[in-house]
This record gives C-alpha cells, sequence and structure tokens, in this order.
C-alpha cells in the first residue's frame, strides 16, 4: 500500500511513525513540510498526492490539519490532528478516523471529540490510545498500522 505520511509541526521527514510504517512493508511518501508557512504546507501535500496517488492519507497534529485541507479522494487517518490551530477545515469525510491520546498535552483531546461530531462520523471514527501527543509508543505505533490497514479495506 502507498501511504502519503504529513509530519507534524516541527517535525521532519524520515521520524518514527512514517518508518513504521516502512518497515511494515508499506510505501511511503513523506515531503518536508515547512513550518512557517501552512498555504505552502498545503501546496507540496497537494502536489505530492497527485503525483504519487497514495490510497491513504495521515497526518500529524499539524500534518492532519494539513491533510483535513487537501483535496484527497483517499481515506485519512489523522493523528491528534491539529485543525484548530491551523488551516480552516472544520469537517472530515466519511471513513476517516481520528487517533488521539486522552493525556495530549498538546492538542485537546476534545478537539478530536468535536470532529465526528461537526462531520457527522460514527463515535467510532475516534480511536482512543497513547500516553501523550506523540503517539510513539508500540500500542499506538501499532493502532496507527491496523488503522491505516483497515482503512483501504
Amino acid at each position: 500500500m502507498k501511504i502519503l505520511f504529513l509530519h507534524g509541526w516541527q517535525s521532519i521527514p524520515g521520524g518514527l511513525k512514517p518508518t513504521y510504517l516502512k518497515d511494515h512493508g508499506h510505501e511511503v511518501l513523506n515531503p518536508a513540510l515547512p513550518d512557517d508557512d501552512f498555504g505552502e504546507a498545503v501546496r507540496i501535500a497537494q502536489a505530492e498526492f497527485d503525483h504519487g496517488k497514495p490510497d491513504v492519507v495521515v497526518g500529524s497534529s499539524r500534518g492532519g490539519a494539513v491533510a483535513m485541507n487537501i483535496t484527497a479522494d483517499v481515506p485519512l487517518v489523522l493523528l491528534c490532528p491539529a485543525w484548530k490551530r491551523w488551516g480552516t477545515a472544520t469537517t472530515v469525510k466519511p471513513g476517516t478516523a481520528i487517533l488521539h491520546s486522552v493525556a495530549d498535552e498538546v492538542i485537546p483531546f476534545a478537539d478530536s471529540q468535536e470532529l465526528p461530531r461537526n462531520s457527522g462520523l460514527p463515535d467510532s471514527a475516534l480511536i482512543v490510545v497513547g500516553h501523550e501527543h506523540r503517539l510513539a509508543d508500540p500500542e499506538s505505533l501499532a493502532k496507527m498500522l491496523e488503522t491505516v490497514e483497515r482503512a483501504t479495506r
């Protein structure tokens, strides 16, 4: 499966989560997104999506906000999406999955509770996992992989 992974603010390509997906047999497109220009980050992500034709888009934190602001006709998997801080999108399309930790110290968990309600998604769209914002623990990484693989079935 081909995955477009959009990293978070002050993150870089090749981090733990995209590497985890790659190590589990997936092709991962992981462009560098500028921290200081959200519009440019969206343009880069859109160009990568259009050129790479991924099967699913994964967005982490600010990358989740970027994912919400591109035109993508594939499932989205959002990890602690920072949609209230960046971009203009306030809803997501059917089939979107959101992973978030109740103990997130950066992005309020309530933001991810609000997003499915705004979007008319079932409560099951929000998957509670992890112990902090990064979702870098083994359980969170495994749940991300499972959710990504399930999204394209």
